[in-house]
């Protein structure tokens, strides 16, 4: 039975999609099972995987608010499968709160299918609500991306707490599957400097493989492809199948 884990940070602009995304195919390149689940109502991993998500007849939203069966709305690519979102999920949060169980309808959904991935990874919103909670359900373990930047770790210590409240109070098997520096920049001593403060918080969690900051990873998605598609030899490619190798490892 596959792994659930969740690709979750509150703050925008860290690479939470485009690891999302990256590691997905990367994943899959390398002969794993992979379904990417897109809970972000920006829809940005679906088309960041090659999806038209103006032409899907079926998203997650359809899953979790119209009981519409998993497998149905579950689109196979070259990169890998995808539960595709859509802007409806936007307004999700609030229908949920009508539904029983409102924080578990995801994991409900991803159970279904559970047993035919390797490891399924949910992309969550830039944010801690609802959407994000009900990702931190259906999950056994987070994967945090963290921009070596200034503000890299002010944004930590909330999510940190609701990991703490939600595995105290909903999820008691959620873990810290793994960390991963994002937009590393080698040629300043800060992103050093950053990526040794994250080391020390996470001990034993921060992956080795660090992502650079790389003008193909910028581009990609503009063409709906993963960067180990778009540019095979960028340094964005070599980065994340590094990191994917260490992520099979764990598994």
């Amino acid at each position: 039975m596959g792994r659930i884990i969740a690709v979750v940070n509150q703050k925008g602009g860290v690479g939470k999609t485009t690891t999302a995304v990256n590691l997905t195919a990367a994943l899959t390149e390398a002969g794993r099972r992979v379904l990417l689940c897109d809970f972000d109502p920006q829809a940005n991993a679906t088309s960041g995987l090659g999806l038209n998500k103006k032409n899907l007849k079926y998203s997650v939203y359809d899953v979790i608010i119209n009981q519409i069966p998993t497998e149905q709305a579950i689109q196979s690519t070259k990169y890998g499968d995808v539960l595709p979102s859509s802007p409806d999920l936007a307004g999700a949060a609030v229908e949920l709160l009508s539904i029983p169980n409102p924080n578990g309808q995801l994991k409900a959904a991803l159970e279904r299918v559970q047993d035919k991935y390797d490891l399924i990874l949910i992309d969550c919103p830039p944010s801690l609500e609802l959407l994000t909670l009900n990702g931190l359900m259906a999950a056994e373990g987070i994967l945090v991306p963290v921009q070596c930047e200034y503000y890299a770790l002010e944004g930590l210590t909330d999510l940190m707490a609701t990991l703490r409240m939600v595995k105290k109070r909903l999820n008691p098997r959620l873990e810290i599957f793994g960390v991963a520096l994002t937009m590393f920049d080698g040629r300043t001593n800060f992103s050093t400097q950053v990526a040794q403060e994250v080391r020390r918080h996470f001990p034993g969690k921060v992956y080795a493989t660090v992502i650079p900051r790389n003008v193909r990873l910028a581009e990609a998605p503009s063409h709906g492809l993963p960067v180990t598609v778009y540019d095979r030899s960028s340094r964005g490619a070599v980065a994340y199948r590094a990191m994917a190798e260490e992520v099979i490892r764990k598994l």
